[in-house]
């Protein structure tokens, strides 16, 4: 039996699209026949753990039997777990955690926006780091920070460094695969053209020091928000299960998804056949 691969979806700043990107790669593996636990390690939000909650509610309702992950919830009350000691959070991650790689082919881990002991904790169990950020240079001082006169790369940023030192950690306890970190420019808009080159050099030089690979992330688009109340995603849509009107956006939707998928070496699960097929 295959081991089970741990995601972790992740970094230090919030409104990055960090929860689109993780309920959208597991109903996407699931299509593809994967058993999928998530954890979702935002607390207070739990963003993540809501869509879930939301589809199975609205599944139960029309009597439909789409696919569902592994809810694995670190406590019944998440707000007074947020604010309990650092020691309790961990010992109920660590529950958690345990389960997902005994039932699930992929654990997928949602991470708040901010430094906590159990997501500093998650991103040294990963195999695969996917960190989505705004094409913009407000979210490239999350990974990198540079000098404000040149314009030049100076320093990878705290959240890089903490990568980094989880990849040599993995290193050193003699694992064969290396962990993989991907970063996405998600939620691409148009932008000023100079600009935009600019970013896009320093986030090279940066990949090149700090050994992260780009991939493609999901646009803004209108149709992530509306099927979020009913827990649902592109992947999900068919003649069966239309919530909302179908329009070439969507199709133009699924087409990202299947890039998404396969930027992170995870086409043998992408669903290929029935996103192609609705």
């Amino acid at each position: 039996m295959a081991e089970t691969r741990v995601i972790v979806v992740g970094n230090e700043k919030g409104g990055a699209g960090k929860s689109t990107i993780a309920v959208h790669l597991v109903t996407a593996l699931l299509y593809g026949g994967a058993k999928v636990a998530v954890i979702d390690l935002d607390l207070r939000q739990c963003t993540s753990m809501r869509f879930f909650e939301n589809r199975r509610a609205w599944l139960e309702n029309k009597k439909l039997p789409l696919p569902e992950p592994i809810q694995l919830r670190l406590s019944e009350d998440d707000i007074a777990l947020a604010a309990a000691p650092e020691s309790e959070q961990i010992e109920r991650f660590e529950i958690a955690f345990a389960r997902g790689l005994e039932e699930a082919d992929f654990v997928l881990i949602d991470t708040p926006g901010g430094d906590t002991a159990i997501s500093r904790l998650a991103h040294g169990r990963a195999d695969l780091i996917v960190t989505p950020m705004n094409d913009s240079f407000v979210d490239f001082d999350m990974l990198g920070h540079v000098d404000p006169v040149t314009m030049e790369l100076t320093t990878p940023s705290l959240y890089s460094q903490s990568v980094w030192e989880a990849r040599k950690a993995r290193a050193m306890s003699g694992q064969r695969q290396a962990l993989d970190w991907v970063v996405l420019r998600n939620r691409l808009a148009t932008t000023e053209a100079r600009n935009r080159k600019r970013l896009e050099d320093r986030l090279t030089s940066l990949a090149k020091r700090v050994g992260f690979r780009m991939g493609p992330g999901l646009r803004d688009r209108v149709i992530y928000r509306e099927l979020f109340p009913f827990g649902l995603t592109i992947a999900d849509l068919s003649p069966q299960v239309r919530p909302v009107p179908v329009s070439l956006q969507h199709l133009a939707a699924r087409q990202e998804l299947r890039a998404l998928m396969h930027s992170l070496g995870l086409s043998a699960y992408s669903g290929e056949t029935l996103l192609a097929a609705q």
